[in-house]
């Protein structure tokens, strides 16, 4: 992406425009939002090294904080501490109670440390982006944050250069993966053992995720009504029923565990706004809705998983849903059912 604005210009309208949000402005300026933040670097933003071992370890320190990942159509924030780091070469993982994701450090290009004032109100964040000044997660102070040792931690993860800007290069288009073997594409699914098997075969049969789901059969994922998200989270709320919320970008993937409670529509928006879990969807981003079966194998004894999985116009994966199993057990059975009784396109009940 060109920057088609000096830092001062951009400076100005992040002026004139105080209450709206970062995303938006940058869109109406046709810059990416690492650049707007960028733009402010050396006054309200601080450059921060991007290096996971830096920052997560010592991140925990400051105790309470908000947790936002998101992609074009969702936002998942999730409030905690961000324990149980695990590093990794390619990838890391946070396992704590409340904070669980896992993150690839390549996909990881910049950080910034952002302070701005509204009134007495202090906002502060921790953001980064991609190589293309897309954003792929945040970090939000709270209240309860410890900003002793959020303010200590920036200071140490500061990089020398703080002048104002940054590079970014053009997303590539993605390429298109749909030619799909059914033969062979059923039966590798079917000798699946875990559900996480799943992306290497995908790899293995070189298909995109979407065009794979289309043909491996209705035994395996059938069409669901795109309406359906909403009643299968006021079904699992009504039942209090522990379900498990993916939603991730190319470089960080953010999970919810547990029940949820509070639903809200407004307009498109499908809201949960539970106190440690905060969910906005763009269910009118929804083009295909999918309940997915995938096999396991739980100590020898065979069966399977189910998801429910919302598509964009484009294929993208926006958000994916499972009911949240008891390690070495099969699914829930209240949530297999739920995912039976959700309409289907056809008008039929699954199999």
């Amino acid at each position: 992406m060109t920057q088609a604005l000096d830092h001062a210009a951009i400076i100005a309208a992040q002026n004139d425009n105080p209450k709206m949000r970062a995303r938006d402005l940058a869109a109406k300026l046709g810059i990416s939002e690492g650049e707007l933040v960028a733009a402010s670097c050396g006054t309200t933003a601080k450059r921060i090294d991007v290096d996971f071992m830096r920052i997560f370890p010592p991140l925990e320190q400051v105790g309470e904080v908000m947790a936002l990942t998101r992609n074009e159509s969702t936002v998942h924030e999730k409030i905690g501490v961000y324990d149980k780091f695990i590093g990794g070469k390619h990838a890391a993982m946070m396992l704590g109670d409340k904070i669980d994701m896992r993150m690839f450090a390549a996909r990881w290009a910049q950080g910034f440390a952002v302070e701005t004032r509204d009134g007495d109100n202090v906002k502060r964040s921790l953001q980064f982006f991609d190589a293309h000044g897309q954003a792929v997660h945040k970090v939000h102070a709270r209240a309860a944050t410890d900003i002793d040792r959020w303010n200590a931690l920036v200071a140490d993860l500061a990089t020398e250069d703080q002048s104002a800007g940054m590079e970014v290069t053009e997303a590539p288009a993605p390429a298109v993966r749909n030619n799909v073997d059914t033969a062979e594409l059923r039966d590798r699914w079917n000798r699946m053992t875990d559900t996480h098997q799943f992306v290497g075969l995908l790899k293995k049969l070189d298909v995109d995720r979407l065009p794979a789901i289309r043909a491996v059969g209705e035994d395996l994922a059938w069409q669901i009504d795109n309406s359906a998200v909403e009643a299968m989270l006021r079904l699992s709320a009504k039942e209090k029923l522990p379900i498990m919320c993916f939603v991730g970008n190319h470089a960080c993937i953010q999970i919810h565990s547990g029940p949820v409670e509070d639903i809200r529509m407004m307009g498109p928006w499908l809201n949960i706004m539970d106190p440690d879990f905060h969910l906005h969807l763009r269910t009118d981003h929804i083009t295909e809705l999918w309940a997915v079966r995938k096999p396991t194998d739980n100590n020898g004894v065979s069966g399977h998983v189910t998801s429910l999985e919302a598509y964009d116009a484009d294929g993208g994966l926006i958000i994916q849903f499972f009911g949240k199993r008891i390690e070495g057990q099969d699914e829930r059975p209240l949530w297999r059912e739920i995912m039976e009784s959700l309409p289907r396109v056809d008008g039929r009940r699954a199999a």
